[in-house]
Parts: C-alpha cells; sequence; structure tokens
C-alpha cells in the first residue's frame, strides 16, 4: 500500500479496505512502520516499539471489530498490556513490565486494533509538553522546533505525521485536547465515568482524568467511543448510556444550537491574537450553520479552582511514587524523577485527608454551576490554549520549579476546568496561525452529551474541513 493513499484514509476507511480485500492487513501494518520508520527519528512520538508483535498478531488473525487490523498506539501512562512496558514517561518505572491488561486495552482488541507501541508522554502526565528526561523531546510535526502539546504528545505527534489515523489519549488536566490543538487534530475528552480505568482504579485523579483518542475524522472519534464506554464490573459510577451510539450522531447535522461565546479564558485575560481569531471565524462559521451564538461567560473562577485541581493532581502522584519506590525496596530518591515531580511529589503528602475532601468538593461544587450555566446554553465556544504551540523547552519540567508552574498555570487556562466539572470538551482544527501552526478551537457540552459535541464537529468538519491539511513532514 503506498503511502499517499494509506494517508488519504482514516480508521474507519482502511478497516473496511481490509474487510473488502482491497488491500492486506499486513500491508496497511507495513505501510504504517515504514512510516515511523521514515520519521520517528524527527518526531520521537513512538518510544517502545512492538512491531513484531503486530507482525504475529496480524498473522494469526485479530477480531473482527469495527477497526479491525488497524494499527494503533497506546500511550504510555497507566493503560497496561501483559508482557510491554509503562513506564509513565518516568526513569522511576523503567523497568516495569505489566503483567496484567487494563480494561481499555481489552476493548481496544475486540474492535480489532492492532497495537504497534506505546507513544511519549511528560512523566507522570505533568506537563502539557512532552519532553520527558527519559526519552527526550517529542516534536510537532508540523514545525520541529515547537512543542506537540502534553500529555498526549507523542500520540498526536504520530497522528498528524501519518504514521496512523488515530491514537490512545488521557485527560487530567487537558492532556487530549492540548496535543489535538497544537497538532491539527480532532481530540474529545469525553464524560467523566465514560471511559472505564479498570481494573487498577475507580476513577482517574479523583474523577479529573479521562482517556479516548486523538485523530484525524471525528468519524473515527465517535465509531471509537463506541467501542471502548461503559461500565465494568466494580466501577464506583459511571456516565449515563447514550440513546444511540455515539457513531448515529454524526449521521445528521444537530438541531439550532444555543452557543455561549467566551472572547476571554475563564481567567478573564484576553486571547492571544491568533487565538481570537480562531475563535472569532469559529463563531461566524457555527452562525452561517444557523446555530445562535452570542457572547456569554459562565464566570467560573478558574483561578481559584487551579489550586484545587493541582492537589488533586500531587496527591495521586505521591500515592503512585510511593507505590513504586515500595515494590522496588527503595526510599523516595529526588534523583529517580523530574524536578517538577518531585516538587508535586512533596506537595502531595502534605495534603491532608480534609485538604483532598474539600478539592473534591470544589471541583463537584463548580461542576453544578456549569451545569446551572449549561442549561440556558447548549455549548461553550472559546479557545482551547492561551497561544500558539510553544517551543520545546518552554515548559521545562527539570527546571526553575516556580516558573514551570506559573507557565504552565498560564497556558492551561481553559481546559482544566472541564476536568473538574467532568463535562465532555473537544478541540477542533478550525485554524492555522499566519506562520502554519494548529490552533485549536474549544466546545464544551452538557454532562454525558457527547452526541452532541460529534454532531456539531461532523458539521463543522463537513463545513470546513481539515482532514487533507498535513504537515510537509
Amino acid at each position: 500500500m503506498k503511502f499517499a493513499d494509506y494517508r488519504k484514509c482514516d480508521a474507519t476507511d482502511l478497516a473496511a479496505l481490509i474487510v473488502k480485500r482491497q488491500v492486506s492487513a499486513k500491508e496497511v501494518l507495513e505501510t504504517a512502520i515504514a512510516r515511523a520508520e521514515q520519521v520517528n527519528l524527527s518526531i520521537n512520538a513512538i518510544i517502545h516499539m512492538q512491531y513484531e508483535q503486530a507482525r504475529r498478531a496480524v498473522t494469526h488473525g485479530l477480531p473482527q471489530g469495527p477497526f479491525s487490523s488497524v494499527p494503533f498506539l497506546i500511550k504510555d501512562l497507566g493503560f497496561f498490556e501483559p508482557g510491554e512496558p509503562a513506564t509513565f514517561g518516568s526513569s522511576l518505572f523503567k523497568d516495569y513490565v505489566a503483567d496484567h491488561e487494563s480494561a481499555y486495552v481489552t476493548r481496544c482488541k475486540k474492535a480489532g486494533l492492532v497495537f504497534m507501541g506505546r507513544s511519549s508522554t511528560p512523566e507522570f502526565g505533568l506537563n502539557p509538553n512532552t519532553e520527558p528526561r527519559i526519552y527526550g523531546s517529542c516534536r510537532n510535526p508540523w514545525n520541529v522546533a515547537h512543542s506537540a502539546g502534553g500529555s498526549s504528545g507523542g500520540a498526536a505527534a504520530a497522528v498528524a505525521a501519518g504514521i496512523l489515523p488515530m491514537a490512545h489519549a488521557t485527560d487530567g488536566g487537558g492532556s487530549i485536547r492540548i496535543p489535538a490543538a497544537q497538532c491539527g487534530l480532532f481530540g474529545l475528552k469525553p464524560s467523566r465515568g465514560r471511559i472505564s480505568m479498570a481494573p487498577d482504579a475507580g476513577e482517574g485523579w479523583g474523577g479529573l482524568s479521562a482517556g479516548h483518542v486523538v485523530s484525524r475524522s471525528v468519524r473515527d472519534s465517535a465509531v471509537m467511543l463506541d467501542c471502548t464506554a461503559g461500565l465494568e464490573p466494580g466501577d464506583p459510577y459511571a456516565a449515563p448510556a447514550p440513546e444511540h451510539p455515539f457513531a448515529q450522531s454524526i449521521e445528521r447535522p444537530p438541531r439550532k444550537l444555543r452557543i455561549a461565546l467566551m472572547l476571554k479564558d475563564h481567567r478573564g485575560v484576553k486571547l492571544h491574537p491568533e487565538c481570537l481569531k480562531a475563535v472569532e471565524g469559529a463563531a461566524k462559521l457555527c452562525q452561517s450553520l444557523g446555530h445562535i451564538v452570542e457572547e456569554a461567560d459562565p464566570k467560573l473562577d478558574m483561578v481559584a479552582l487551579r489550586p484545587m485541581n493541582a492537589r488533586i493532581a500531587a496527591a495521586n502522584t505521591a500515592r503512585t511514587c510511593n507505590l513504586r519506590w515500595k515494590a522496588l525496596g527503595r526510599t523516595p530518591d529526588p534523583d529517580d524523577v523530574e524536578a517538577g515531580t518531585w516538587a508535586v511529589y512533596q506537595r502531595g503528602l502534605k495534603v491532608s485527608g480534609v485538604e483532598y475532601i474539600e478539592a473534591i468538593a470544589a471541583a463537584h461544587a463548580i461542576g453544578r454551576k456549569m451545569a446551572a450555566f449549561l442549561t440556558s446554553y447548549d455549548v461553550i465556544l472559546s479557545t482551547t490554549l492561551a497561544g500558539p504551540p510553544p517551543k520545546l523547552g518552554y515548559f521545562d519540567q527539570n527546571g526553575d520549579v516556580q516558573t514551570f508552574t506559573e507557565r504552565v498555570t498560564e497556558y492551561l487556562s481553559v481546559t482544566p476546568l472541564h476536568n473538574a466539572t467532568g463535562t465532555p470538551a473537544m478541540s477542533v482544527p478550525l485554524h492555522w496561525s499566519s506562520d502554519g501552526l494548529p490552533i485549536g478551537v474549544h466546545f464544551a457540552g452538557r454532562y454525558g452529551e457527547e452526541a452532541t459535541l460529534l454532531a456539531l464537529a461532523a458539521q463543522l468538519e463537513a463545513a470546513q474541513p481539515w482532514f487533507d491539511r498535513v504537515p510537509s513532514l
């Protein structure tokens, strides 16, 4: 299969071609591997190759699911496959090999996906950039001097570079939407409880974190959500089941939506000129499609929320580190982790039980305020990020901790809000800057209503297509 033909296909297309025997599963896999071999040295997106395992899987045959024999990457952040490493982007886990399988991985296999490797992530997913000390910088295919985003930077870089049409991603503060925005991809963060964390956790980061994919097409995201969503035995809660499969939600345009337009971020700060241009362009596009767009702000205090989210993340990170040091029979050592991680670990140790409950309560309270605001509007339209993709090194997890923290706080001025509220949110690639870098536009909806966002995304995709807009890498 020629790469030019491969790149014209999303994952759904590739699966259909294989089923129709117009191309073999082996040809598709070898095309993906060849592309990875061609570009991964430039972008450093795949940090663990499973090419031989993938070849054996294709030879033996895969389940006949919606994505049968389509190549796929799992993010190197806590989703396990027996016999394969899982390092969390950290030297602390450099020798860890999984002895069991995550429910999400099992569902991916049932969908027919063939795992060809693991994608890079910053250490413990704590950075909106992907430059882990253990593996080095993951680079943006649109301009390799710039960040691919984080924490699902490796996934997004691999998809944008054409290695594969979609890849696994997770989002605890924007980590699906950030790299999607920076790499010109579609990225949906599902509602809290939509994707199970079984068997290792009931929830991720106190309910802040969710798993899904970054993809080139809206269709792949919708179908993949159908494949992986739903309750596992023992889950403490689950998002309400959709009335229809998510794939059906993109088959027809959404009803006329009331869209709240934000021309500032959730700190009340004016948008970067390129982000403002992106948001205003998206608003005009939505109006041209028949939706009601009016400027409105839920006035949710992101400044007050940020330390609460940080408290939850820090306590969970401290637990993860302590479990690993205990398993290794060692005492905590700052040399085992990056400077920013050690600072988070130290903060996490100091979080009392009462303080943790206060943080959870703050997240739940802001979720209720968001729900109240969304009784008047169906969708909130804003920027995804505070600016275009920064240069590599801007978010230095091994540098000055205070500078790192201040920069993260400033840059993540929208996405973490929806991790706290548990609401579904997506970054849609509707704008590129004057120097050719992708700028994501953010849409958020009511809890449990991914179908509305997916229908809107499909409508936007048809009106202003982005699939054929790819980097020249």
